[in-house]
């Protein structure tokens, strides 16, 4: 699955659904459910792409690393290549490097990996941003702190649900917009290019809610790995691989549940 690529929809019943419902000015929550059930064979096999696995893996080990006395030791035991004291850029970097090794031959912006890769370090900076600010800007102390509480059940749960809201929002974008381009203008279902954001920002809020079925189960999830992988190494990519399968598996019914 390493070298899977999102490709576009074959122009079946279900993908001219879509386009029907696009061009009749549908709502972007029906749009979503459209696009879920045309693309949902994809979407379960994507959950295993080598990018997407290492991007979620990553998230796993950088909230345990942050629970070590030496944050950069323990991040560098986990295979990230960061300094001494690292910064949240750095970190982020050095998982950005992690992911694009795991794919060697799968690079541009329409592949799955890719996608995963941006919403980790997206909902990661926004996250730990968030929890290390403060007036005086961040410490290398601040940052390790903020991942640490990230790994508690309640926040690992809000880490989980962002990311797999974000990459879901990502995959459907990418399909929705290579249609969407072709209904912009006067008369057309979106009036201008102001309209088409509303769109997106539409679709993007639709798929954060659907995202909140995955948040518990994410707590829940790390919570169990961690102590029951506790003198064997921790949580495995394979732990995560199973994971991601599980959550992808929750985002499509729940948005396929979504527009009833």
């Amino acid at each position: 699955m390493g070298h899977t690529r999102l490709g576009y929809l074959p122009r079946s019943r279900k993908w001219k659904e879509v386009i029907g419902l696009i061009a009749a000015g549908a709502g972007a929550d029906q749009i979503a459910n459209a696009i879920i059930r045309a693309a949902e064979s994809g979407l379960m096999a994507a959950a295993h792409h080598t990018g997407l696995v290492e991007a979620f893996w990553s998230l796993t080990q950088l909230t345990q690393a942050a629970r070590e006395q030496d944050f950069a030791a323990g991040l560098r035991t986990r295979g990230f290549n960061v300094p001494d004291n690292p910064s949240l850029p750095a970190i982020l970097s050095a998982v950005s490097q992690n992911v694009d090794k795991a794919m060697p031959n799968n690079k541009g912006r329409t592949d799955l990996g890719e996608m995963a890769q941006s919403a980790a370090i997206e909902v990661t900076n926004q996250l730990v941003t968030g929890k290390a600010s403060s007036l005086f800007g961040a410490t290398a102390q601040d940052v390790q702190r903020a991942f640490r509480e990230l790994g508690t059940e309640k926040n690992f749960g809000e880490l989980g649900k962002q990311f797999f809201g974000q990459l879901t929002n990502k995959v459907l974008q990418f399909y929705a917009s290579r249609e969407c381009a072709n209904h912009v203008g006067q008369g057309q279902r979106f009036a201008n290019l102001a309209a088409k954001a509303a769109f997106d920002d539409a679709m993007g809020l639709h798929c954060r809610q659907a995202s909140v079925i995955v948040q518990k189960f994410a707590g829940d999830w790390q919570s169990k790995q961690n102590w029951q992988n506790r003198d064997t190494g921790g949580i495995t990519k394979k732990h995560a691989e199973g994971f991601a399968h599980q959550a992808m598996k929750k985002m499509v019914a729940e948005l396929k549940e979504g527009n009833k």
